[in-house]
């Protein structure tokens, strides 16, 4: 390739047929969507016809690495899965499997390995009829049997499938039970810990019967001005050695959040009727550090080692070693539960964690359940003899179970709360706390209506890291799309990532052209959701926020009037994308003037 700084190959293997092939990726590609999210947004819109079954053999499940993959550019280690989602659907059905894209993104050290095995990234194709996980070494690539591992925790897989590789030099993404049970929700994990959580990602990837890909490279693609790009590599690292936001993230990691926004209002909690918890401290990262964290982890390349972990050391669930808790983890699985409990927290997180579930949208689905039992929408029987009440780890744990295995309420709940409001009913859906069936992440909105803008008009659905305006979310597109993490782009802004880009690759990306890489990305996301169906009637928020003013903390009275909110900050949004006020779809003009028509 004249492009430096890719392989040009992109692993297709198809589980139906057993056919292994490679496909070249184009530099038409390669310039317009870069890599990781964009890439994957392409291939995904260009394949995969609309109303396909989200878990049926025609829809594809890409692992996408970016361009600054596998280099030493400091925390280029994230991985993006892209798929169909099997978790959301619009307000009105254009197809019986209308549904959104969906994105997740890990970080740790998969991605980078995808380069080094000579590969910019991995389309799987098809269903195996049986168990199987994917064999990489550079050039050999294999199909084998996984059989004996099918119903295993992802804490136990992790150590025997190392066992079977005999190289700790692998690195392995999988799927656990919630996956391969097909839980709607279900995630894909890497290290145990590390999760592409959000979008039913873990549900595709068990609908294929793929439990897992392992892969090893020895190699990686030179850059075009190495002169260059070792000025910038030590530019860069000086930021960040010198930051104190370097230090924040390595002294707390997101749980430093925990206590800051329960102090501002901002927190999900008791199913988002409350921004405040009252027992935060328990819980925070101060507890955490000092009753349980005992080492603190870094993905590839990165100098931030946000990722806490340690052991349980007392009690019934003594003996326990995890990450966590994390900010989304802690709240979704704890203040919004009212659990206060910081060792029944982390038993919480290495279950979901275990059973290979999004902590987010359980969290979410069972603090739904509480309040309709609460509200006597629901009964013990409907719950399979659980007395789900607020703050019961027990009952939780159970519950958690339930769910991954998909047996009594648990079939309803393990398709998340917008399914479960149309079954109970009784104005439930008010307090059914997701968008476009996505349940919201742990940032709640009563206090800071441009997260509502953000989760909103997020593509995949409710998406805490989508941004509250066209800015944002142009920005975060580009950095799944390059493979760098988010909490890092305070090291580098724009024109950091891009100076890098351009001595890398050799393409010679102006600042517009660059921002304008995003901008497409983000369209063009859109564009699959409108061709499914969806368009401004599902840019809409659960009723709660506009009903139900928070009663306690620093945001109490406050709530969103939906003359603000839809009237003015969701009407300016749309002429600020150039989309259709009255529709929400993009206008043939904006998608002229970003190449895609």
């Amino acid at each position: 390739m004249k492009i430096k700084g890719y392989n040009g190959i992109i692993l297709d293997v198809n589980l139906t047929t057993g056919k292994i092939s490679k496909i070249a990726l184009s530099e038409e590609y390669i310039v317009n969507f870069l890599g990781g999210r964009g890439l994957g947004a392409k291939f995904l819109y260009e394949e995969v016809k609309a109303g396909t079954d989200p878990l049926g053999e025609e829809n594809i499940l890409m692992f996408m690495a970016g361009p600054l993959s596998g280099y030493p550019v400091p925390s280029a280690s994230r991985l993006t899965v892209i798929t169909k989602s099997p978790h959301t659907s619009p307000v009105n059905r254009k197809y019986k499997h209308s549904s959104t894209l969906s994105y997740s993104s890990v970080g740790g050290f998969f991605a980078p390995e995808i380069k080094f095995a000579g590969y910019d990234g991995i389309i799987v194709r098809g269903k195996s009829p049986n168990p199987v996980y994917l064999y990489i070494k550079n050039d050999k690539v294999e199909i084998r049997d996984a059989r004996k591992y099918w119903g295993m925790g992802t804490n136990e897989f992790d150590k025997r499938i190392k066992e079977e590789l005999e190289d700790k030099k692998f690195q392995v993404i999988y799927i656990g039970p919630a996956g391969e049970n097909l839980v709607e929700y279900a995630s894909i994990l890497h290290t145990a810990s590390r999760a592409a959580g959000r979008g039913g990602v873990g549900a595709v990837m068990g609908s294929k019967k793929l439990k897992a890909i392992a892969i090893r490279g020895t190699n990686l693609p030179p850059v075009d001005d190495i002169v260059r790009y070792n000025k910038l590599l030590e530019k860069h690292r000086k930021i960040f050695k010198n930051s104190n936001r370097t230090l924040n993230w390595r002294l707390n990691g997101t749980a430093g959040a925990l206590v800051s926004s329960s102090k501002r209002g901002s927190q999900a909690v008791k199913n988002y009727r409350e921004g405040t918890f009252k027992d935060i401290d328990k819980i925070g990262a101060e507890a955490a550090r000092k009753q349980y964290w005992v080492k603190d982890y870094a993905c590839y390349t990165c100098m931030l080692s946000c990722k806490k972990s340690g052991v349980i050391k007392v009690g019934p669930y003594a003996g326990i070693s995890h990450d966590g808790p994390e900010y989304e983890t802690g709240t979704m699985l704890g203040a919004n539960l009212l659990v206060s409990d910081l060792a029944g927290l982390l038993k919480e997180i290495f279950d979901a964690d275990d059973y290979g579930v999004d902590a987010i949208s359980i969290g979410n689905t069972i603090g739904f359940l509480m309040e309709a039992y609460e509200k006597k929408l629901i009964d013990i029987k409907f719950l399979d003899g659980i007395d789900l009440k607020w703050g019961d780890v027990d009952a939780i744990l159970k519950m958690m179970k339930k769910i991954i295995r998909r047996e009594g309420a648990g079939v309803y709940a393990s398709r998340g709360v917008k399914f479960l409001a149309e079954k109970i009913g009784q104005g439930s859906s008010d307090f059914a706390i997701h968008v476009k069936g996505h349940e919201l992440a742990a940032w709640n909105v009563h206090v800071n209506p441009w997260t509502g803008i953000s989760y909103a008009t997020a593509n995949r659905g409710a998406c805490h890291l989508n941004g509250g305006n066209p800015k944002s979310q142009d920005r975060g597109a580009l950095l799944d799309s390059l493979g760098i993490c988010r909490f890092a782009f305070f090291g580098y802004r724009n024109d950091g990532l891009r100076e890098f880009v351009n001595v890398i690759t050799g393409i010679d990306y102006s600042s517009e052209d660059f921002r304008k890489v995003g901008e497409r990305i983000y369209n063009l996301e859109r564009m699959f959701n409108v061709r499914e169906g969806f368009d401004k009637n599902d840019d809409v928020l659960p009723e709660r926020f506009f009903k139900e003013p928070l009663s306690y903390g620093p945001g109490k009275g406050k709530v969103l009037t939906k003359e603000k909110f839809y009237g003015k900050m969701l009407h300016k949004y749309y002429l600020d994308r150039g989309w259709n006020p009255n529709t929400g779809i993009p206008t043939k003009s904006k998608l002229n003037k970003l190449g895609l028509v």
